[in-house]
C-alpha cells in the first residue's frame, strides 16, 4: 500500500489507471487519457487520498460522466439530477418516475426516486433568480441540490432566506434555508502580480479559446469590461458580462494560444475537451495568487449575490482560491470546466469557489475551446 503523498510514476502509473479504468464502479466507457502526475499530487494532497485512489476516483468520474450524460437524454423529462458519493465510487441518479430504476441500474448507477424533476428545480430556481434586488439583500447565494431535490438558499439568518423565498413565489416545500457564514465576494486584486493586467488590476487566464482564426482566451467578466485593454499578454477585452453572468472574452492578435493550464509547480495539463463533470467529481483551478488548488463540485446552477449584484448559473466547489485567481481555470482530469468567479474563505483556512461554466461562455461568444 503506498502511503499518502506518494506518487505513481511511469508504466506502474499507466498500468494502475488501466486497472482502475475498467473496475465496475460505474457504468464502463472508452478509457481517459493517463492522468498527468500533477494532477494526482494535487488530488493527493488536497483530498487526503493515497496516489492509488486518486487515479480510481478519476477513473470512476470519467464513467460517471458518460452515464449521466447518457441517462440524461433517455430520461428526459423525469430526469432529476445525478450526484456522486464521497469517494466517486457510486453515482446515483434521481428520477420522477420509478419505473425509470431499471434503466438507471443498467448504465451502473443508484436510482433515486423523487417528487421532483431537474426541471421543475431549475424553475423554482429561476424563481428566485428573478426576485428584486432587495428582496436577495439578505442571502449569499442560492443553488439547486439533486442529492436533497430541493432547492437551498444559504443566508445569514433564517429569515433573510424565507423572505427571498416568499418575495419570489417559490414553493416554500421545494426550498431550503441554511444559515451560513458564506460571504461571496468577486476574486480581483488591485496589486500586480504575473498572470494578465488590466490597468492597476490582475486577474488569470481560463483558457485559450478562438473566434473563427482570431486567438484569445476567457476569463472572468468582473475582471474588465468590453473595450478594456490587457497587458501580458497584451489584448482587449471583446465582449464582458457581470453581473448577470460572470464571463468574458480577451482578444490576443499576435499571440500563441495553447491547450495548457499551468498545474502544480509550473507542469501543464492538456485541456482534451468541455464536457461537464458530475456533482460530486474532483475538479481543480489554477490561477496567478495561489496556483494550483483541488476540491469537489458541489452543486451545478447556483445563483451567488455578490455586492455588485446577483450572477447566475455557476458551479460551487470546495476548491480554495483568493483575490487574483479570478478568471482562472477550472479543470476536471483533462475536461475544461470554467472560470473562476468568487469565492469564500481563503486557502489558508479552507473556502468555497464558484466558478463560470466554459460551455456557457464558448456559446455565448461563438468560440472555439483550444483543445490537445
Amino acid at each position: 500500500m503506498l502511503r499518502r503523498g506518494t506518487l505513481l510514476a511511469g508504466a506502474a502509473t499507466v498500468a494502475l489507471y488501466l486497472v482502475a479504468t475498467v473496475a465496475p464502479a460505474v457504468a464502463a466507457s472508452a478509457p481517459p487519457s493517463q492522468p498527468p502526475a500533477t494532477m494526482l499530487e494535487a488530488l493527493q494532497r488536497d483530498l487526503g487520498l493515497t496516489a492509488e485512489q486518486a487515479v480510481q476516483r478519476l477513473a470512476n468520474e470519467h464513467r460517471a460522466a458518460a452515464s449521466e450524460a447518457a441517462l440524461t437524454q433517455e430520461l428526459g423529462a423525469k430526469y432529476a439530477g445525478a450526484w456522486l458519493n464521497g469517494d466517486a465510487s457510486q453515482l446515483s441518479v434521481a428520477t420522477t418516475d420509478a419505473a425509470a430504476a431499471d434503466a438507471i441500474r443498467a448504465k451502473g448507477a443508484q436510482p433515486v426516486i423523487v417528487g421532483r424533476s431537474l426541471a421543475d428545480l431549475d424553475a423554482v430556481k429561476a424563481r428566485l433568480d428573478g426576485a428584486s434586488a432587495e428582496a436577495k439583500a439578505g442571502a449569499s447565494l442560492w443553488y439547486v441540490d439533486v442529492a436533497t431535490n430541493s432547492v437551498v438558499i444559504l443566508a445569514g439568518n433564517q429569515a433573510a432566506g424565507e423572505a427571498l423565498a416568499a418575495a419570489a413565489g417559490a414553493d416554500k416545500n421545494a426550498v431550503k434555508v441554511t444559515v451560513s457564514a458564506e460571504s461571496p465576494q468577486a476574486y480581483i486584486n488591485i496589486i500586480g502580480g504575473n498572470a494578465y493586467y488590466i490597468g492597476g488590476s490582475r486577474c488569470s487566464i481560463g483558457f485559450s479559446a478562438r473566434r473563427g482564426t482570431a486567438p484569445g482566451f476567457v476569463t472572468a467578466g468582473h475582471c474588465g469590461r468590453a473595450g478594456a485593454t490587457t497587458s501580458s499578454p497584451s489584448g482587449s477585452f471583446y465582449g464582458s458580462s457581470f453581473p448577470g453572468n460572470d464571463y468574458a472574452w480577451v482578444s490576443t492578435p499576435g499571440h500563441t494560444m495553447t491547450p495548457y493550464v499551468r498545474g502544480s509547480g509550473g507542469a501543464n495539463v492538456t485541456v482534451r475537451g468541455s464536457t461537464q463533470a458530475s456533482v460530486g467529481a474532483s475538479i481543480c483551478r489554477s490561477g496567478s495568487t495561489t496556483g494550483w488548488r483541488c476540491g469537489v463540485i458541489q452543486q451545478h446552477n447556483a445563483s451567488v449575490r455578490y455586492s455588485q449584484g446577483t450572477v447566475s448559473g455557476l458551479t460551487r466547489t470546495s476548491a480554495c482560491a483568493e483575490p487574483g485567481d479570478s478568471g482562472g481555470s477550472f479543470i476536471s482530469g483533462s475536461q475544461a470546466q470554467g472560470v473562476t468567479s468568487g469565492g469564500s474563505g481563503n486557502c489558508s483556512v479552507g473556502g468555497t469557489t464558484y466558478h463560470q461554466p466554459v460551455n456557457e461562455i464558448l456559446s455565448a461568444y461563438g468560440l472555439t475551446l483550444v483543445t490537445g
